[in-house]
C-alpha cells in the first residue's frame, strides 16, 4: 500500500499553480482599476525593498504577467511527459529566477522583523503592550509580502520536484541510488557543523547590542539616545528581537546536538521521543529564507549606509547578515540530510549507519 507521503511531491505544482493564479489574477485587477497595488512606491517602508527600483505605474502589471506566467509553467510540471531539452531548461530557468525573486526581493526586513516581534505581539496583546496599532502592523502590505513568500516557497518546491523527475531521479528525495559525496550523512554531519555554528554565532552578536542597551550600556549608540530609549520604552522591544535573536541561535545549534533528534529528559511528556525532522526543517527554512530577504533589502536602501539614515556600529552587525541566511539554510539542510532516512516513495536507504552529532 503506497503511504501518503508518496504522494506528496504530486501535490506541488498544482497548489503552487493555484497560489501564482489566484494571485497573479489580483494583479491583473489592480492592472485594470488602478488600485490594490502595495509595494514600491506605495510601501511606506519600500526604502527598504529593491521594488522601489520598480515604479508603481509598472507594477500590476509585472506582476500580472510574471505570477500569471508562472502559474503557466507550474501547470506544464504536472504530469510525466519528459520535455526537450531547450523546454526543460526554459521552464527551469524561468521557475527558478521566480521563485527566488518572490521569495527572496518581494520580502523585506518588514516581514523579518514582524516575525522577531511576534511572540511579544501575541503575548502582550492581552495585556495592551505595546502600545501599537495592530491594524496598522497586519495590513494589506505585510499580507502581500507574506503571500509572496509562500508563493516563492511553493514555486521551489514544484520546480524541484519536476527537476528530479525529468532528471531520472527519485521526485521526493532526489536520490538516484549513488549515494556519494557531499549529500552522504557522514559529509553533511561534517560540514553541518559549521554551517551551524555560523548560523548561531551572527544572530547573537546582534543580541548583545541590544541587550547592553538595556544594562544601560551605549553600545553603538550616543548617551543620549540610549537615554531616549529607555524613556520610551523602546529599550525593551530592541531586548525583544534580542531574545529571539538568542532563541534562534540555540536552536540552531540544535541542529547539530543530540537534543535536536531527541526530546530532552525534562520535556514532560515528550521526554526521550523522536523529534519530527520537519518540527526543525519547516522553521530552519523559513527563517533562512526571512533573513536572507531582510537583508537583501536592508543593504540595498542606500540610507542604511549614511550615518545620519542608518548606519553606525549599532547597526554593523548586520554587516554579517548576508551569511546568516545562507549558513542557517545550508545548517537546515545538513539536518534534512542526516536524518531522512530510507525515501517512502523510492525506498533507498542510505548506506551505512546515521552518523551522531
Amino acid at each position: 500500500m503506497t503511504t501518503t507521503s508518496t504522494h506528496r511531491p504530486a501535490r506541488s505544482a498544482p497548489l503552487a499553480a493555484g497560489w501564482l493564479g489566484l494571485w497573479g489574477v489580483l494583479a491583473l485587477l489592480g492592472t485594470l482599476t488602478g488600485h490594490g497595488y502595495p509595494l514600491g512606491a506605495n510601501d511606506a517602508y519600500g526604502e527598504a525593498s529593491l521594488l522601489r527600483l520598480l515604479p508603481v505605474r509598472y507594477g500590476p502589471p509585472v506582476f500580472a504577467v510574471v505570477l500569471l506566467g508562472a502559474a503557466v509553467a507550474a501547470l506544464a510540471m504536472v504530469g510525466t511527459a519528459r520535455p526537450s531539452r531547450p523546454l526543460r531548461a526554459l521552464l527551469l530557468g524561468y521557475g527558478w529566477t521566480v521563485a527566488v525573486a518572490l521569495a527572496v526581493v518581494v520580502p523585506d526586513v518588514r516581514v523579518l522583523v514582524i516575525l522577531g516581534y511576534l511572540p511579544m505581539l501575541i503575548i502582550g496583546a492581552p495585556f495592551g503592550w505595546p502600545p501599537v496599532d495592530y491594524a496598522e502592523i497586519f495590513d494589506w502590505t505585510l499580507a502581500v509580502k507574506g503571500a509572496a513568500l509562500v508563493a516563492g516557497v511553493l514555486l521551489a518546491a514544484a520546480v524541484l520536484v519536476w527537476q528530479r523527475r525529468t532528471a531520472g531521479t527519485c521526485a521526493a528525495c532526489g536520490r538516484d541510488g549513488d549515494e556519494s559525496g557531499w549529500t552522504t550523512p557522514a559529509a553533511a554531519a561534517r560540514w553541518g557543523r559549521w554551517a551551524a555554528g555560523t548560523a548561531a554565532a551572527i544572530p547573537l552578536v546582534y543580541a548583545a547590542t541590544r541587550f547592553a542597551w538595556v544594562l544601560d550600556i551605549p553600545l553603538g549608540i550616543p548617551r543620549e539616545f540610549l537615554a531616549e530609549l529607555h524613556e520610551t520604552g523602546a529599550v525593551w522591544a530592541g531586548a525583544g528581537l534580542g531574545a529571539f535573536a538568542t532563541v534562534g541561535a540555540v536552536l540552531t545549534l540544535g541542529l547539530v546536538q543530540r537534543w535536536g533528534e531527541v526530546f530532552p529528559r525534562w520535556l514532560p511528556g515528550l521526554a526521550g521521543r523522536r523529534v519530527p525532522p520537519l518540527l526543525a526543517v519547516v522553521p530552519g527554512t523559513l527563517v533562512a529564507i526571512a533573513v536572507t530577504a531582510g537583508t537583501l533589502g536592508e543593504l540595498a536602501n542606500p540610507d542604511f549606509w549614511h550615518p545620519d539614515g542608518g548606519f553606525s556600529s549599532a547597526t554593523t552587525p548586520m554587516l554579517l547578515w548576508p551569511l546568516w541566511g545562507p549558513a542557517l539554510g545550508a545548517a537546515t539542510l545538513a539536518y534534512h540530510l542526516r536524518r531522512r532516512g530510507a525515501c517512502a516513495r523510492c525506498r533507498r536507504p542510505w548506506p551505512g549507519p546515521i552518523p551522531r552529532p
